[in-house]
């Protein structure tokens, strides 16, 4: 057996044992890649160290942290919650108009913090009560809340496409321009999903608010409104690089909890400052992991033994794409979505190039489809969130999400079968 056979076998067996029970998922990438090296029988604990650091020495990489910390500030300083009162105050009267809240609210906040997880946890904390109180049922409201927080991966600013854009050397300005329409394309989709949901359920319609209370909550909101325009409009403008929007973000929010809306204190900035620092700690630590494992993988030469195996698809675009987006199906039921990425970009990206794909479109379809993962049972990392805020069963959540999931399947293959709809809007952007 050569040394890259029993490469393969190290990595892939050693992340299905060790996955298996249970291991932390940075640790299992390092294991696993410091097997391989000993399998290509180049072990080095000095060059192992120095991966460990390089994968995380990176100035781009700067931006998740400050992204994370921009996020706890929005949930802490009141800007998720008036996003979601202005929401409510316009269609908050409508058959289901929870639903729709939730979901104009989720696109919102998509732009601003760029973590599934956080825009999550705040759509829940606030909308769940609501709808609990309202009568609506438990598994649908659930399911829609986590469908709505994963378009927090694919309108910018988003950490994946940030740590995408690190881990495969791709413009992540370009990134950030590719997911603004499938975004929006993800909202349209929920609320077409939400009401032909809605055929099966009785809810109560309220009376709309006078237009004043309307205009009072869209005042209040404004200053949460602001902050993606100088987000995006910084960078689209070049007054600031990716890395550098995300600690404008982080300002941003800080300078608004404190002194416009008041609803932080001096004391509340080292609880937000530990919460967003456990958070980097853990995407920070799977990122060095991740790099040991990648250069190891590089070395063996899998992503040529992948070619090799893809190689007859490579001559028809349309066929590869549709293996590689099923594959990677499959893999986010059982992988979270920076795992994903820093695994399997590197390995996938050099076969969808020769193929002639458009790398940032194969970016944002790889990034979109390690978002839907987060909603696929058995991980599915944002249904636990869901299920943990609402004090409901994983099952419940679970099967509220299908007719959601089914709604981004369908997108995804419709961007697999017109990628233009990517594509052309990226070219008219720049």
């Amino acid at each position: 057996m050569s040394a890259e056979a029993l490469a393969f076998i190290v990595f892939s067996a050693g992340m299905l044992v060790l996955m298996g029970i249970g291991m932390n998922m940075a640790l299992a990438l390092v294991l696993t890649g410091a097997g391989m090296a000993w399998a290509l029988d180049f072990w080095d604990t000095q060059l192992l160290a120095q991966n460990l650091v390089a994968g995380i020495d990176s100035f781009p990489l700067l931006a998740v942290p400050f992204f994370i910390l921009a996020g706890e500030l929005m949930n802490t300083g009141g800007i998720s919650r008036r996003i979601i009162d202005m929401a409510q105050a316009w269609v908050g009267h409508i058959r289901g108009g929870l639903g729709y809240v939730a979901i104009g609210a989720a696109v919102l906040m998509a732009s601003m913090s760029g973590s599934a997880l956080a825009d999550t946890a705040a759509l829940a904390t606030i909308l769940l009560p609501m709808m609990r109180q309202q009568g609506y049922p438990m598994n649908t409201s659930a399911g829609l809340l986590a469908s709505g927080g994963i378009i927090a991966p694919i309108i910018p600013p988003s950490m994946p496409f940030v740590i995408y854009g690190v881990t495969t050397n791709t413009s992540i300005s370009a990134l950030f321009v590719s997911g603004i329409v499938p975004g929006l394309l993800m909202g349209a989709g929920l609320i077409a999903a939400w009401r032909w949901v809605l055929r099966r359920i009785e809810l109560p319609q309220g009376q709309p608010l006078p237009m004043k209370q309307r205009l009072r909550a869209t005042a209040q909101a404004f200053w949460a409104l602001l902050m993606p325009v100088i987000i995006i409009g910084g960078m689209k403008s070049g007054v600031f690089t990716p890395t550098e929007a995300a600690v404008v973000a982080a300002f941003y929010a800080l300078v608004i909890a404190l002194f416009v809306h008041r609803e932080m204190s001096l004391g509340d900035i080292q609880p937000v400052l530990v919460r967003a620092a456990k958070t980097t700690s853990i995407v920070m630590f799977l990122c060095a992991g991740a790099q040991v494992a990648s250069y190891m993988i590089t070395l063996a030469d899998l992503p040529g033994v992948l070619t090799g195996w893809l190689g007859p698809l490579v001559n028809s675009p349309r066929l590869l794409m549709a293996v590689m987006m099923i594959a990677l199906v499959v893999i986010g039921t059982a992988l979270d979505l920076t795992p994903t990425i820093l695994i399997f970009a590197p390995v996938m990206l050099p076969i969808a190039v020769k193929a002639g794909i458009d790398p940032v479109y194969f970016g944002l379809m790889f990034v979109l489809n390690g978002a839907i993962g987060l909603i696929t049972p058995p991980v599915g990392t944002v249904l636990n969130v869901v299920a943990g805020v609402g004090r409901l069963s994983l099952h419940q959540v679970i099967k509220g999400v299908n007719p959601f999931l089914l709604v981004y399947l369908l997108i995804l293959v419709v961007f697999v079968v017109f990628p233009s709809l990517v594509t052309a809007p990226v070219a008219w952007m720049r």
